[in-house]
Order: structure tokens, then C-alpha cells, then sequence
């Protein structure tokens, strides 16, 4: 927790933030925002890392997106057709799309876009193993030739958060989807463009109104809709201190903060000036991820002791702290969507050290020491490995805890050495409620191996499952399938759910229009 006697404006005063701030070019309207992490990766395929993705959305777009309702709407398609036999789906660009470099977007780069974009993500890769072929008809229609007919084609296209499938020039999407495009390759053909020649890890990133992007007619909604730029400029200004990010909203010298220190929301509801909105009402989840090919980790035995170790509560205190911003739940697809249900958890999420003991000596565990990473730069996760830490230490494990910031922590997760070599047994992450609503979009469940996110489980079980879903359309045998994933899951588990957690973000009352979605996005936003 922070400690509230410290004053603001001393914070403020050493952290010399009138450079950093600067000055917008005269008649600009900019809007200065403080994002939840630096972006020092810009590559939104390469990385599921929310900021990234939030990066994403500002200049690339997509094929379909997610409305306010979780509908699945045409966002750079103009129309599409579906062949009876289910095997065959067509789908047509809508005129006026043009990448920032002032070349048209065409049906070879949306082909080459989903291809790459489908070798990492979950969703993406479930698609393909559906896919016969994908083929351009001309320079704005390609066709997708299936090899059985697929329930989750446009969920899958209009996949809302991270992965994203947006659409890039055909030869950025030509890029090894495992390496990162660099950055004069940062060429979208969304409703803002980003400033390279004024991007500074640490500092600042820049992105312009993109004065030739053509939004759609309808309303905007979610992430779907009308794309309107209704401000010139958004300078994302990083501000690593909470205080200072509260002392520099309340001055007036940025406009948003988009994760506020749910510690200090009573001193920003306070302030006259400032509203507390919440613009993700289905909130996120807090999940403990292993390397399940690093011992002990690559033993199911040991991976179920650690469910049974853990207790979501003492997470959720130590981090988000006031129950109004959290819900203990233990099921894995968020209480209150349509596939909430706590079969097969009955025994898990307890905090049962004494039972977690038992069966890591029946395991055989070693006593090997764990390497937990812990970010340490982002308030919502900060607190979460200490926790961990402390819970499996009651259980009997040896954990070596390893501090660093999170873009650190995101270029090391990717790394398959051993653990003691740079590696890593385990980290917590937290994911947007609309990236996990079923077992074919949450990421984690994905068990497919080398092909696996992070952490490259390999579990046949589990993919047999995540295919049946796929293909199958009757929301009733749909809830059954997830009910006998959870009870093998539970035994054989990928990763751990610790809990449902909510934020408003902070902005002045100059400030209107932010969207209801799963990701902060800043078209439709106006500043008074």
C-alpha cells in the first residue's frame, strides 16, 4: 500500500515531469493519458501484453469486432457470404481503405495478416486447423475454403483482445509471426498513426489523427462501429509512480489515467474535477501461469497441489483491497458470462496447505526451488507474487522470487531456457473477462505443445476438448463440454484463476466519450 502522508507535490517536483509533459504543437488538440505500462514492444502479434494490444488498436483495424453487446459486427469488411454447405466463406473489403503509407489495403494483405496473426494466437490456430486454404479473388476479396464446416469463424476474426488479428501490410504480415516487426514497419490502416520519430521507451508515445481514415456509418459501439478521431493527438506519458500520476491528473497536466491505484480512487473521487469511470464492466482475471515443461512444473501432481494450495482471497486483498472492485470465483470463464460454472473445483482454491503437502510428497517433489517472476512496475500485479510465494511456501515448496518490470518480464516468458539459466517456473498475469469466455479464445487453455502459448503445455485431453467446442454450435452441449474440461483441467491444469478484479479509469471532466470495451481505445474520446 501507498503511503498517503507523502506529499504529491514533493513526488511530483522529483520526478521533473514539465519536460516529459511538454508542449503540444500550437492548435493541437492533444490528449495526455497515462497508460497501465510503458510500450516498449510494438509488435501486437509478436506479444499478448495489453498495452501492446492497446497500441494495436490505435493503428492497425480489423476485419470484424466486438460490439458493446459481445456481437460480432464488420468493421473493415463491407459483406460476406457463407456457401450452404457451410464450407466456404467469402468476404469483400469495404471501399476507402488505405495504409498510412498512402497504398491500398488489399485482399493479400488481410491473407497474409490472418495467417501470421493464427500461428500464435489460440483462437487463431483452432481456425486454421479447419482451413483448407485461404485465397485471394481480387484486390478486395479473398475466400476461405474449410475442410469441415467451423462454428467460431467471425468469433474468431472479431477476437477482441490478444491476441488481435489486425490487419497489416502484406509484407509486415511476412514477418516470422516469433519476430518482432521492426519499428518503420509500424504501417496501419487505422484511425490514428503512430509518430515513431517521437516515441521514447520510458518517456512518451505519440499518435496522430489519421486524416484519411474513412469510418464505418454505424454508431460506434464497444470496439465495433464508427471509428471517429475527434482529438489530433494522444501522447501515452509514462508516469511509473501512482502518486504522481494522481498529483499530475488533479494539476490538470494530463487528462486520463487509465489504471489508477485502486488505493487511491477515494482521493481521486474527492476531486471535483475529475470523474472515475468504468469502462470494462465485465472486469478481468487475475491467473498464475506455469512453464509446464520445467520440473517440477512438467509433473500434472505437482501443478494440481499448487491449485490446492491457493486461496483467490488473500490475492484479491493484497492487490485490488476494497471487495467493491472484486469477486472470488472460481470458475475459470467469469461468473456471470454463459459458461460460469465451478464443476470439478470444488477442491481446489481452498488455501489447503496441509492437503497441498500431502500431495507433493505423493508427487515426489524434490524441493526444487521455483523461479516466480514478479513485476513490480504495475500496481494491479505487483502484490500477486509475494502471495503466491507465501502460499506455496506454506505448502512446501522453495520459491525464488525475481523481481523486474513487466516489459522485462514479457520478453522472458518467451524464453524456453531452464530457469536457472535465465528461464522461469511461473509468473501472474491478468487477463480482460473478453479474452477468456470460452475454451477456444482463452489463451491458456491452449494445450497444444510448441504451439501452445507461454508455458507450452502439451495435453491431448484438453485439445480434444477445445475441438469439440469449436464445432459445436448447441449452447447447452457447449456448457457440457466446458463442464468436463474443468473436471480434467483441475487434475491436469494449465494455469491457475485467482480471482475477478475491476477498475474505472480516471479522467478530467474536460474529457468525454470513452468507450464500453474490454480495451481502453480512443476513438469517439473528446476534450473540451
Amino acid at each position: 500500500m501507498f503511503n498517503f502522508r507523502k506529499s504529491v507535490a514533493t513526488v511530483m517536483a522529483a520526478a521533473s515531469l514539465t519536460g516529459l509533459l511538454g508542449i503540444a504543437p500550437a492548435q493541437a488538440q492533444t490528449l495526455k493519458v497515462v497508460m497501465h505500462s510503458d510500450l516498449k514492444i510494438l509488435d501486437p502479434i509478436w506479444t499478448t501484453a495489453y498495452i501492446v494490444r492497446n497500441h494495436g488498436y490505435l493503428v492497425w483495424d480489423t476485419l470484424f469486432a466486438m460490439d458493446e453487446k459481445f456481437e460480432v459486427k464488420p468493421q473493415m469488411v463491407d459483406k460476406w457470404e457463407v456457401s450452404p454447405d457451410k464450407l466456404t466463406w467469402t468476404f469483400t473489403l469495404r471501399d476507402g481503405l488505405e495504409w498510412h503509407d498512402g497504398k491500398p489495403v488489399t485482399a493479400e494483405d488481410c491473407v497474409a495478416s490472418i495467417k501470421r496473426w493464427a500461428a500464435k494466437d489460440s483462437m487463431g490456430q483452432k481456425l486454421m486447423g479447419s482451413v483448407k486454404s485461404l485465397d485471394v479473388v481480387d484486390a478486395k476479396t479473398f475466400k476461405m475454403t474449410m475442410t469441415e464446416p467451423y462454428g467460431l469463424v467471425l468469433e474468431s476474426l472479431g477476437k477482441p483482445s490478444s491476441n488481435v488479428p489486425f490487419m497489416m501490410p502484406a509484407r509486415v504480415a511476412a514477418t516470422d509471426p516469433n519476430t518482432q516487426i521492426k519499428v518503420e514497419d509500424v504501417v496501419g490502416s487505422g484511425p490514428f498513426i503512430f509518430k515513431r520519430d517521437e516515441w521514447k521507451p520510458g518517456e512518451k508515445t505519440v499518435y496522430v489523427k489519421n486524416p484519411k481514415y474513412k469510418p464505418r456509418s454505424e454508431a460506434p459501439s464497444g470496439l465495433a462501429g464508427g471509428k471517429v478521431a475527434k482529438v489530433d493527438r494522444v501522447e501515452w506519458i509514462w508516469i511509473s509512480d501512482v502518486q504522481t500520476q494522481v498529483g499530475a491528473i488533479q494539476n490538470g497536466e494530463i487528462d486520463m489515467i487509465e489504471s489508477p491505484g485502486h488505493d487511491l480512487l477515494p482521493l481521486l473521487a474527492k476531486d471535483k474535477n475529475i470523474s472515475l469511470v468504468t469502462t470494462n464492466p465485465t472486469g478481468n482475471q487475475y491467473t498464475f501461469r506455469f512453464n509446464s515443461t520445467a520440473k517440477p512444473f512438467d509433473n500434472a501432481k505437482v501443478r494440481h497441489a499448487v491449485f490446492v494450495a491457493f486461496a483467490q482471497d488473500d490475492f484479491l486483498k493484497a492487490t485490488i483491497g476494497d471487495p467493491k472492485y472484486y469477486k472470488v470465483c472460481k470458475a475459470p470463464f467469469i461468473c456471470g458470462t454463459p459458461l460460469a460454472t465451478d464443476a470439478g473445483m470444488a477442491d481446489v482454491l481452498n488455501g489447503n496447505a496441509a492437503k497441498a503437502k500431502q500431495l507433493l510428497t505423493e508427487a515426489g517433489y524434490d524441493g526444487t526451488p521455483i523461479v516466480l517472476m514478479q513485476s513490480t512496475d504495475l500496481q494491479v500485479l505487483t502484490n500477486l507474487a509475494p502471495v503466491a510465494k507465501a502460499q506455496l511456501e506454506r505448502a512446501g515448496f522453495k520459491v525464488d522470487l525475481v523481481a523486474m518490470d513487466w516489459q522485462t518480464l514479457v520478453a522472458r516468458r518467451v524464453k524456453k531456457d531452464p530457469p536457472s539459466q535465465g528461464g522461469w517456473h511461473a509468473f501472474l498475469t491478468s487477463w480482460v473477462a473478453a479474452d477468456i469466455l470460452n475454451p477456444v479464445m482463452a489463451g491458456f487453455f491452449n494445450a497444444s505443445c510448441d504451439k501452445a502459448m507461454f508455458g507450452w503445455p502439451c495435453d491431448a485431453t484438453i485439445e480434444k476438448f477445445r475441438d469439440q467446442f469449436s464445432k459445436e454450435s448447441d449452447p447447452a452441449k457447449q456448457k457440457a463440454i466446458v463442464e468436463a474440461l474443468q473436471k480434467y483441467w483441475v487434475d491436469h491444469p494449465t494455469h491457475i484463476n485467482v480471482g475477478q478484479w475491476y477498475a474505472p479509469l480516471a479522467r478530467r471532466n474536460t474529457v468525454e466519450g470513452n468507450m464500453i470495451a474490454p480495451v481502453t481505445v480512443f476513438w469517439n474520446v473528446t476534450k473540451k
